[in-house]
């Protein structure tokens, strides 16, 4: 069968409150999110391991909030002196990037400062590397929320929000032969709905246990 021309237009991924999947192993970082503005704290951390749902959180309390969302990589050229007049503000990706005074000074001036503040990353705070040891203490202090490695049903949920988010229908039994034999991720999910996708529009078939099976083929030479 002759493949069809597949045009780079990535679908837009839903990140609004509504398309969050809630699950035992987000759902307190989720309540705490939901409390704003009766936050306990000004400050506050979410952390866990890719495709966990940090983003998706911190882009729900970025338009509740509307915060400014900051990766902490670009901290180390900014004015900490200037981040007072952004209001509430987002860093994304703290414990990703390299440790240094100025990128310290920034984060140190976000913590110390008035208005809220969100910081995201994989690993508890607590570990989150510093270049200024004053820091590492207002990391430990931190109020922070874990989300969880996901179970069989969070993947399931993200799967087939992922499916829905392209516009395709696809049978609870697809979806479960998927996550018994992808590896456990969300990020592992978010790829393999990506190829499913790609190659269904391109052969002209619906994603189906047939074509789920080619795919997990390809993928490790065997069939599954």
């Amino acid at each position: 069968m002759a493949s069809q021309l597949i045009l780079p237009l990535a679908p837009r991924s839903k990140l609004t409150r509504a398309d969050f999947v809630v699950a035992p192993g987000n759902a307190r970082a989720v309540t705490f999110i939901d409390a704003w503005p009766r936050w306990p704290a000004p400050a506050a951390a979410l952390y866990g391991p890719p495709g966990s749902g940090k983003s998706h959180l911190a882009a729900v309390w970025r338009a509740q909030a509307q915060a400014a969302v900051i990766p902490a990589a670009a901290l180390d050229e900014v004015d900490p002196a200037a981040l007072g007049a952004l209001g509430p503000v987002a860093v994304e990706d703290v414990d990703l990037a390299p440790a240094s005074p100025g990128r310290d000074r920034a984060l140190f001036a976000l913590i110390e400062g008035t208005a809220p503040v969100l910081f995201t990353g994989r690993e508890p705070p607590a570990v989150w590397p510093v270049a200024l040891p004053d820091l590492a203490s207002r990391f430990s202090a931190l109020l922070a929320f874990p989300l969880w490695a996901p179970d069989d049903a969070l993947l399931a949920a993200l799967a087939a929000k992922l499916f829905r988010d392209r516009q395709l229908a696809v049978p609870e039994a697809v979806i479960q032969r998927m996550i018994r034999l992808l590896e456990r991720s969300p990020a592992a999910i978010r790829d393999f709905v990506t190829k499913a996708d790609e190659k269904a529009l391109s052969e002209g078939r619906p994603v189906n246990l047939a074509l789920v099976r080619e795919l997990l083929a390809e993928d490790d030479g065997t069939a599954q």
